[in-house]
């Protein structure tokens, strides 16, 4: 597989003088297209910031971090919000969904953004809920789905545009386990079956389960970066495949 992303030497510091805070100390870290990549560590290890620079909301103090061998901290910040529109894909803890708006128009507002007719919306918005399971919710608010349906509309949305990579901050914290683990096993047919790469934070042993990859952060600096043989997701393939 070829890189999709790559830091070399990526620091970030807030602050100057005696009270910076360095809060990446030279990471070196590469992403293949297609990978499912879990980013651990304790608050303050620096995995927040990572997700920041990945999602070009951010960009380094030093060092380089590459997109498909574009070096995004030499682009502007209208070339990154462009980045991010046509590449990237934002799932969130707290869904960050319009409270008064249905499911469908939620999913559409990227490719309102984006300036797409509103045929095209309503078609790629109705394919988005269908393929995350949601078919014949269209017209549901927020207040009328459960979390674990919010999560799917968020995600949806989050597709809708058929992005390169998926960022998911945390996407499992605000569900109890029967939900966390049906939204694992989407976003593992999402990377397995639509090619889509993931890239995901999470505190949860079980939820890193499901990964191909778990990078541990720590004080900064990447601890460990661990290849999972049997990822959760496989594991499910292959025992249905059995069955």
């Amino acid at each position: 597989m070829s890189a999709l992303l790559e830091f070399s030497g990526v620091t970030k510091s807030y602050g100057q003088g005696d009270v910076a805070f360095q809060a990446l100390r030279g990471v070196d870290l590469k992403v293949n297209e297609g990978d499912f990549v879990a980013v651990m560590g304790p608050s303050g290890s620096g995995k927040s910031t990572v997700m920041n620079i990945i999602g070009c909301l951010d960009v380094p103090t030093t060092g380089s971090y590459r997109f498909r061998d574009v070096c995004i901290e030499d682009l502007s910040r209208n070339e990154r919000a462009l980045l991010r529109r046509h590449f990237l894909g934002f799932v969130f803890q707290g869904f960050n969904l319009l409270a008064r708006t249905s499911a469908q128009e939620n999913v559409e507002l990227p490719l309102l953004y984006r300036g797409e007719p509103a045929d095209v919306r309503a078609a790629a918005a109705k394919r988005a809920l269908a393929q995350v399971g949601l078919a014949g919710w269209e017209h549901h608010t927020p207040a009328e789905l459960s979390g674990g349906q919010q999560q799917r509309v968020a995600i949806a949305r989050a597709i809708v545009t058929n992005p390169t990579l998926l960022l998911a901050d945390e996407p499992t914290g605000n569900l109890d386990t029967r939900r966390s683990h049906e939204i694992m096993e989407l976003l593992a047919s999402l990377n397995r079956n639509n090619g889509i790469t993931v890239l995901m934070v999470t505190h949860e042993e079980d939820m890193a389960a499901y990964a191909r990859r778990v990078v541990h952060f720590v004080d900064g600096l990447v601890a460990r970066d661990e290849v999972q043989e049997q990822a959760a997701g496989r594991l499910q393939e292959r025992d249905h495949a059995v069955e």
